[in-house]
């Protein structure tokens, strides 16, 4: 059994110690934010806002074949990391495909993004009508096939209660990490067998970090229909429209260069919910219940950092791909530390 103290207590930092737990070994966490529920002010793990979209085909528009790869693993890792969670906190996953939708205008931006994106199925009228019946005439659509959704809210929550036997220290910024040492903000030095970091902007200056803001509007609709993810080309954005339950849906776009964190201006709210209107009319009887934003930790080339060396391991700059890169990174890393593994028996 190790001694294995991790700075941060998002995404990467709760797969770390569920599964690092899970193997016997004694974890400590040390998190800046309040405790494990999100506030939805701006502060806290970017995690929690976020869709939760895993979608490794249209982010190898951006991110390349390599990124996609990384997130076809996560896809497969996935199912079996809810499975061993309790039946009573599982979040919400599905593996349906997701749709890349375009205006008339758009078609070329769309040929253009296509052309990265291959494995993406064109659909005629009929064909769109019949897996989305709720959406707008005369869009052009492409089906994702493979790529799946998970309930983030729901997940960070189930992560944290299944670890068991994790010593969760809140309001504890962690200032460096280093192997087998984390030093605290208040000039305390804790030592370890392992040390893992990851702290997202939290560990600048040690990477050269940025914050990219992403912006939410969570919508109620009951009965709205909608069955798997969309994401919608747009002039300004990537603007998504994706199902929390049968009555829930989240409309935001994927990146903002700012490290702003006030609230989501008036500006943009209207942009992401008139994209959104345009494509599901009956949003327009839908109510809206919150406004979120937060910041994503990315490097200069918007790729993710993935350091393992004896005594310390190292995540971060997982930019707007949390959600798709986190479990297969958090499998390469244990792997390479022979200390857990998330791939179930």
């Amino acid at each position: 059994m190790a001694h294995i103290a991790i700075a941060g207590a998002g995404l990467a930092g709760r797969l770390f110690a569920w599964s690092l737990a899970g193997a016997g070994h004694q974890v400590s966490v040390f998190d800046v934010g309040h405790g494990p529920e999100p506030l939805f002010d701006g502060q806290g793990a970017a995690a929690f806002t976020a869709a939760g979209m895993l979608s490794p085909l249209a982010e190898q528009e951006a991110g390349g074949a390599g990124l996609a790869a990384l997130g076809w693993q996560s896809l497969a890792l996935w199912p079996g990391i809810v499975a061993a969670l309790p039946d009573t906190s599982r979040p919400a996953l599905q593996r349906g495909g997701s749709l890349l939708l375009a205006h008339g205008g758009d078609r070329g931006a769309a040929a253009r993004a296509l052309a990265r994106m291959p494995g993406a199925q064109a659909l005629d009228a009929a064909d769109l009508r019949a897996l989305e019946p709720a959406l707008a005439p005369g869009l052009s659509g492409w089906l994702l096939p493979g790529e799946g959704l998970i309930h983030p809210v729901q997940a960070m929550a189930a992560l944290h209660a299944a670890a068991a036997g994790v010593q969760w220290h809140w309001r504890q910024p962690v200032l460096d990490v280093q192997p087998g040492l984390l030093t605290l903000a208040d000039g305390q030095r804790l030592t370890a067998d392992w040390a893992i970091d990851t702290r997202g902007l939290g560990a600048r200056p040690t990477l050269p970090l940025r914050g990219v803001r992403g912006e939410i509007v969570a919508l109620t609709l009951p009965g709205h229909g909608l069955q798997r993810p969309l994401r919608l080309l747009h002039p300004r954005h990537r603007v998504y429209l994706v199902p929390r339950s049968a009555h829930e849906l989240l409309v935001g776009a994927s990146e903002i260069e700012s490290e702003d964190r006030s609230p989501v201006s008036l500006q943009s709210a209207v942009e992401l919910m008139a994209a959104a209107h345009s494509v599901l009319p009956q949003l327009s009887e839908a109510r809206i219940t919150r406004l979120d934003r937060n910041l994503r930790p990315a490097l200069p080339d918007n790729l993710p950092h993935a350091q393992a060396e004896p005594g310390l391991l190292r995540l971060n700059g997982l930019y707007r791909h949390g959600w798709l890169l986190a479990p297969a990174l958090v499998q390469q890393l244990l792997s390479a530390s022979e200390l857990a593994s998330l791939e179930t028996p």
